[in-house]
C-alpha cells in the first residue's frame, strides 16, 4: 500500500483559503494549494474563504472569486451564506457570477440550526437551480448534527447536500451514514482529522459509493494526507473513482467544474 500514488482523476470538494483567527495555519494561501494540487495530481479544487465562514461573508467569498481569477482551471469557489449576514444578498450575487459554483454553510461556526428558517432560501435556491449545498457536520452539534439533515431532505428532497467531514468523529460518521441511507439527496464529504481509511470503506459499504466524495480540508489539514486515506482505504478501484472525482462530476451539474463541460447529470453513471 505505501508509495500507491491515484491513476485516477481527482477533484477535492471541501478546500478552504486563507488564515484562521482561532490558531495558526501555515501557507493557506491558493498558490500553495495549487503547488500541493500539483504533487498530488489533483485536477481542481473546490474552496470557500475562512474570511466569509468566520466574519465576513460578502468579503470572504469576494477573495474565494480572487483566487478562481488567479488560477484559472484549477480553482472554484463555493459562496458562503451565513443566515446572520444578509443571506439573501449573498444569493443574488452568487446567481449572477458564474465563478461560484455551489454554496457553503457553516451552522456550527454561525451558530444557528441547519433546520431554522433562516437557511430556507438556500435549500430553495438549491432546489430549484441544483446548486449543490456543502454543510459542515459535527456529531452532537446542536447546530449541524448528522441526523438534522434528514429534517432538511424531508423539507428539500430536491436540495443536494454534502454532509462535510460526515459528523467528524466515528460516531458522528455512524449517525451520517445512518442519514444519507434513509435520503439520496445527503452525500457524504470524507475530510476531517478523525477520518479513517477503514470509515470511508464503511461509508462506502453502507450508502454506496456513489454518493461519497473526497475533500481534504485544506489547508487545515494537508490535502496529502487526506488522500492518502482515499487512496488506502478498502475501496475497489472503481469505488475509488467514484469518491475521487466521478461523484464530483455527477454532482456539480449546475455550473461546471474547472475542466468540465457541464453535460453530465447526477442520474449519469461515469465509465
Amino acid at each position: 500500500m505505501i508509495g500507491r500514488r491515484p491513476t485516477q482523476r481527482i477533484i477535492d470538494v471541501h478546500a478552504h483559503l486563507g488564515p484562521y483567527s482561532l490558531f495558526f495555519i501555515p501557507d493557506p494561501d491558493a498558490a500553495t494549494m495549487v503547488a500541493v494540487m500539483d504533487l498530488t495530481g489533483t485536477d481542481a479544487t473546490v474552496l470557500s474563504a475562512n474570511r466569509a465562514i468566520q466574519q465576513d461573508a460578502h468579503l470572504g467569498n469576494s477573495q474565494s472569486l480572487a483566487a478562481v481569477d488567479a488560477h484559472p482551471g484549477r480553482i472554484a469557489a463555493y459562496a458562503v451564506i451565513n443566515p446572520w449576514q444578509k443571506p439573501e444578498r449573498e444569493l443574488e450575487r452568487l446567481a449572477a457570477d458564474e465563478r461560484f459554483v455551489g454554496i457553503k454553510v457553516h451552522p456550527t461556526l454561525h451558530r444557528y440550526p441547519v433546520t431554522g428558517a433562516r437557511y430556507a432560501a438556500v435549500w430553495e435556491f438549491a432546489e430549484a437551480t441544483g446548486c449543490p449545498v456543502l454543510s459542515h457536520s459535527e456529531h452532537q452539534s446542536p447546530y449541524d448534527a448528522p441526523a438534522m439533515f434528514q429534517t432538511v431532505a424531508e423539507r428539500y428532497p430536491g436540495a443536494a447536500v454534502m454532509l462535510g467531514h460526515a459528523g467528524i468523529t466515528p460516531a458522528g460518521v455512524a449517525e451520517a451514514i445512518e442519514a444519507a441511507s434513509r435520503y439520496e439527496s445527503l452525500w457524504l464529504e470524507v475530510c476531517g482529522s478523525q477520518m479513517t481509511g477503514p470509515m470511508i470503506g464503511a461509508m462506502v459499504d453502507q450508502v454506496g459509493s456513489g454518493r461519497v466524495l473526497f475533500g481534504s480540508d485544506f489547508p487545515f489539514i494537508d490535502q496529502r494526507m487526506s488522500l492518502g486515506r482515499v487512496v488506502c482505504a478498502p475501496l475497489t478501484e472503481s469505488q475509488r473513482q467514484d469518491v475521487l472525482s466521478g461523484n464530483a462530476r455527477k454532482l456539480f451539474r449546475w455550473r461546471p467544474l474547472p475542466g468540465e463541460s457541464g453535460e453530465r447529470g447526477v442520474d449519469e453513471t461515469d465509465e
